[in-house]
Formats: C-alpha cells, sequence, structure tokens
C-alpha cells in the first residue's frame, strides 16, 4: 500500500483573492455596459469578448474559496490527486478544481463498549475503556483508512482483547495484574493502541481502563476466591507477629531471671500465648489459686 504523507497545500488569502475576483465582476459589468451601449452605433464584439471572458472567471475562481476553523484543516484533492493539506485557520482561496475533504484535529475521547473477555487465566471479565486522541496526519487519516473515525474503534476494541489476554484480573505480589497495577496497565494500552492507529495518522495521548470486573457467571465464586485469600493474608500476617512476641516474651523472661522453665513450660507457655495472640475472639483466662492440700 502506498503511503502518503502530509503536505501544505498552495493558497492564497482569501480577502486578497477576493478583490481580484470583485475587479474581474467590475471589468465584466463595465464591457458588458459598454457593449449594450454601442450596439445601436456599431456591434463591439471585442467588449462583449471581455465581458464574458471576465464573468467566466469570476465563475471559475469563485469556487476557489473556503474557511478553516482553529484545530481543524482541509485535504486538498485535484482530480484524484492528493495536493496538500491547510492547516491555518482563516478565509483562504486554493485551486477552485480541487475538492476540500474537512478533517478535526480537535483531541478526542472513544469510549469503547464494555466488551466480555478472558484474561490470562482464561477467567472471564468484561472491561472497558476510554481512549483519547487527536488526528495529527491529515493525509493518512483520509487516504490510507477508509473511515479514520470507524479504524480507531476497531482497532481500540482489538487492543484491548490482546491486552486483557496479557494480564490476569488479579495477581500476587510482583506480578502485573488488571485490577492491581492500572499505571503499568495503562502505559501498555496506550502503547498497543497507538501501534495499531499510527497507521491512520492518529496519535493516542491517554488509554485507561474505565470498567472492570468479572464476568455475572464467575463473579460470586471471584468474591469469595478474594475474601478467602484475604483472610490467609491477615492470618499469615497475626500468624507471624505472633511467634515474634512469644519469641520476645520468653527471652525477657529469661534476661530478667523471672522464673526458670523448662523445655515442657516453655511448650506450654507457647502454646497458651500462640492461642491467646490468634484466637478469634478474646480469651477467657482460668486462674489457679493452688490446691488446699499440699
Amino acid at each position: 500500500m502506498k503511503q502518503i504523507a502530509e503536505k501544505p497545500a498552495f493558497k492564497i488569502n482569501g480577502f486578497a483573492m477576493l478583490l481580484v475576483v470583485l475587479a474581474l465582476l467590475v471589468f465584466s459589468g463595465w464591457e458588458g455596459w459598454r457593449f449594450f451601449a454601442e450596439i445601436t452605433l456599431r456591434t463591439n464584439w471585442g467588449a462583449l469578448a471581455w465581458s464574458t471572458l471576465a464573468l467566466i472567471a469570476f465563475f471559475l475562481l469563485v469556487p476557489g474559496f473556503f474557511t478553516v476553523q482553529p484545530n481543524r484543516a482541509k485535504v486538498l484533492i485535484f482530480f484524484g490527486k492528493y495536493t496538500g493539506s491547510v492547516r491555518d485557520d482563516g478565509f483562504w482561496w486554493a485551486n477552485p478544481f480541487t475538492g476540500k475533504v474537512a478533517v478535526s484535529l480537535r483531541v478526542r475521547n472513544f469510549n469503547s463498549d464494555v466488551l466480555k473477555v478472558n484474561d490470562k487465566h482464561g477467567n472471564p471479565i468484561e472491561i472497558g475503556t476510554v481512549v483519547v486522541w487527536q488526528v495529527v496526519d491529515t493525509a493518512k487519516a483520509v487516504f490510507d483508512v477508509d473511515d479514520y473515525e470507524e479504524f480507531v474503534r476497531v482497532q481500540v476494541e482489538t487492543a484491548i482483547r490482546a491486552l486483557a489476554s496479557r494480564y490476569p484480573y488479579d495477581a500476587e505480589e510482583h506480578e502485573l495484574s488488571l485490577r492491581g497495577s492500572p499505571d503499568a496497565v495503562a502505559q501498555a494500552l496506550t502503547d498497543e493502541v497507538q501501534e495499531r492507529l499510527k497507521v491512520a495518522g492518529v496519535k493516542v495521548l491517554e488509554a485507561r481502563i474505565s470498567h472492570l470486573a468479572y464476568a455475572p457467571e464467575i463473579a460470586q465464586a471471584m468474591l469469595r476466591r478474594q475474601q478467602a485469600q484475604a483472610i490467609i493474608s491477615a492470618r499469615r500476617l497475626i500468624v507471624d507477629a505472633a511467634v515474634g512476641m512469644v519469641q520476645q516474651a520468653l527471652e525477657h523472661l529469661e534476661r530478667q531471671n523471672v522464673v526458670a522453665l523448662d523445655e515442657e513450660k516453655k511448650a506450654a507457655m507457647v502454646n497458651n500465648l500462640m492461642v491467646v495472640l490468634t484466637g478469634d475472639q478474646s480469651a477467657s483466662p482460668v486462674i489457679n489459686t493452688g490446691t488446699l492440700y499440699g
């Protein structure tokens, strides 16, 4: 496929050209008046010819006027050949036989539909994105793709599916995931979409996930899984802290010579402390007041 790069088009200030066109109209009227004023005296075919030529030139030049609004451009096409683009806003004149295609250079948002895809682990998830983009090459946007707006929509959805297949919805520590690494995933999505849209002369300014959830058929199961993982993590933290506290307590008792404990009593003490520190409910102590008989 032949690649077409944007280039500036030949143009003339519209107000300056307007004076020329008005002068042609005045000249045509003047010569026409001369022809009809002298028709009873003699036939002034020269005046008629000049009047006709000036009038034809007037009608040929008028279609060349066009305006360009801020952050918009006009792509000029002369009998099927690209002649250039006009980005400067204002009132301009160009070859009247060129077609003029308007292209917006403004920043636009694209909100994708919520798609149902599979993540890296094969879990069905729902994902949607918002992509901020703008046209930076008008020639590519008009000539290299059929409809650049539709092209953006299709390629964004394709990029979403490709991205979701490379990351899990949720992951353990030190692993990127769709839910746990929003900035890294956003950058990866931006790069993925940009690579697909550069052929259309489109620049991606930002791309982020706007909707992320498990598919309804597994949402409840995954919710219970997340809850279980949270409980396991909390238990692991509690156990680690309890072991440290028991070790400190034993070392403190030995260092201060508060009480002499053999291995059996240490084991019992460790067991009691671990039960108290890791239990779900508050411990109910049993006080030993001694025996009635020695």
